[in-house]
């Protein structure tokens, strides 16, 4: 079968492009965006990708065009595929229908941390020797890809509450069918295609809906948000975690790299691993939960979580130059910033962080979250915020709560300018988008080492 993919070179529907592929498929995709390191993964695979999204790149036709959530009426591949009365499908049908209907799907939503919490639980089954297919929205360096295949039964993917397509407003993740699904937690976000919390609720509720009486759902202890969610109605055995859950972490080290789990008020082992901060010590409760109940014994896991490596862009470090580290993180949401910046601060100690925040999602830019932004960066010792002339808010207005450590770019070049000469040994400094920002932690990473040559 030969599938087209409308808006392949993004991490979710590239995923699709190599699982379609691994299948047996022939697949080409089209793009706006076409460029490293999505696009020479696809090609790697033997997967023909277009520039732009034209009417001919659908000659000769199709089986099938597979249309990603980014497509909107007016595009010339979109129009054409209407008028034409070719078939056609979302990412996530696809998936559900061509590969998900035949695994136990083990699904991680939420918020906050779904992608390492996604690529955490695929190693765990993984190093079990289950040999998990997976989906996820990041690279974890333990795979080095985003989709597998794997074998059967077990199957994890990245379950996002965006919607599916211009032709389906549900959440992609109510085409998944779970078996195993973690809610990790639940705030206001997406505020480009939802109203308010409770519309995202009404989201996670469907999902719930769809976890068999056979399945689990495991979800952290006394969080409001997710407790109406439940509330709402759930069929399906539950397990928390958290300081009130059926499972419990207790801190050998502060900054969570080495920890006590408890469940049920019964020590199950020691976790001693490379991650840090109390969001990924409860993210590892929630996969020890989920991996037991495919039938990885605990003591198991809590080894495997030893030997992860973690995700690419979850505060990675970039570059180390004099003493001065460069770290990437995803963070883009007041409450992610502010967790990454306080496992940071757990981490080195007194050492200063210099933050760079770029307000890239759609959120951000409506400026839906401005009220909780100053107060997630407290922890930081400067904060460079990029805001470009289109931002749509007063950044200086916004944050002027941080006083003088806050400075303000319009653009790229002079920010690497002001957090290069301010920057000293022994400094960290943590980039947060969740996108390319310019190639902003090689350029600071070349600059300093222009300054510290001299």
């Amino acid at each position: 079968m030969h599938l087209h993919i409308l808006g392949i070179c993004g991490t979710f529907m590239g995923g699709i492009a190599l699982l379609a592929r691994a299948l047996g498929h022939r697949v080409t995709g089209s793009d706006a965006n076409v460029y490293p390191p999505m696009s020479t993964q696809l090609e790697a695979a033997g997967i023909e990708l277009m520039q732009g999204y034209e009417a001919a790149h659908l000659d000769p036709p199709p089986d099938v065009v597979v249309v990603g959530n980014a497509m909107k009426r007016g595009i010339p591949s979109v129009e054409a595929m209407l008028d034409r009365d070719m078939r056609y499908c979302s990412g996530p049908e696809w998936l559900r229908e061509n590969l998900l209907r035949e695994r136990w799907v083990l699904a991680v939503a939420g918020t906050h941390g779904k992608t390492t919490t996604a690529s955490m639980l695929a190693w765990v089954l993984e190093d079990a020797g289950l040999d998990p297919g997976f989906l996820i929205g990041g690279v974890p360096h333990d795979f080095g890809v985003s989709a597998r295949l794997g074998s059967a039964p077990f199957f994890v993917v990245e379950a996002d509450e965006y919607d599916t397509a211009f032709f389906d407003k549900r959440s992609k993740f109510v085409h998944y069918g779970p078996r195993t699904l973690i809610l990790n937690n639940l705030e206001f976000d997406h505020a480009d295609i939802f109203e308010d919390l409770g519309q995202i609720q009404r989201q996670f509720h469907h999902l719930v809906r769809t976890v068999p009486g056979s399945g689990l759902i495991v979800h952290p202890a006394g969080v409001p948000a997710v407790d109406t969610v439940i509330g709402l109605g759930c069929w399906t055995p539950r397990e928390t975690f958290g300081a009130e859950g059926d499972w419990r972490a207790e801190l050998i080290e502060p900054d969570g790299s080495r920890f006590r789990v408890w469940l049920h008020d019964v020590e199950a082992g020691v976790v001693d691993w490379g991650q840090s901060g109390l969001h990924n010590v409860q993210n590892a409760l929630a996969v020890l939960a989920a991996a037991r109940h495919a039938g990885v014994p605990v003591g198991v896991a809590i080894e495997s979580l030893g030997r992860f490596q973690g995700v690419k862009r979850r505060l990675e470090l970039r570059g180390e130059v004099e003493g001065i580290c460069v770290f990437d993180d995803f963070a883009h949401h007041p409450t992610a910033i502010a967790t990454t910046l306080d496992g940071l601060r757990r981490r080195v100690g007194e050492q200063r962080i210099l933050a760079v925040l770029e307000p890239r999602s759609n959120t951000m830019r409506l400026g839906t979250h401005n009220a909780e932004l100053a107060a997630s960066l407290e922890t930081a010792d400067q904060v460079y915020l990029h805001a470009p002339p289109d931002l749509g808010w007063d950044a200086a207005a916004v944050l002027a709560g941080l006083g003088e450590r806050l400075a303000v770019q319009t653009a790229i070049e002079p920010l690497v300018e002001q957090v290069v000469a301010d920057s000293q040994p022994g400094d960290q400094i943590l980039v947060m988008s969740n996108g390319g920002f310019g190639g902003i932690h090689q350029r600071l990473l070349d600059a300093l080492r222009v300054k510290y040559s001299r």
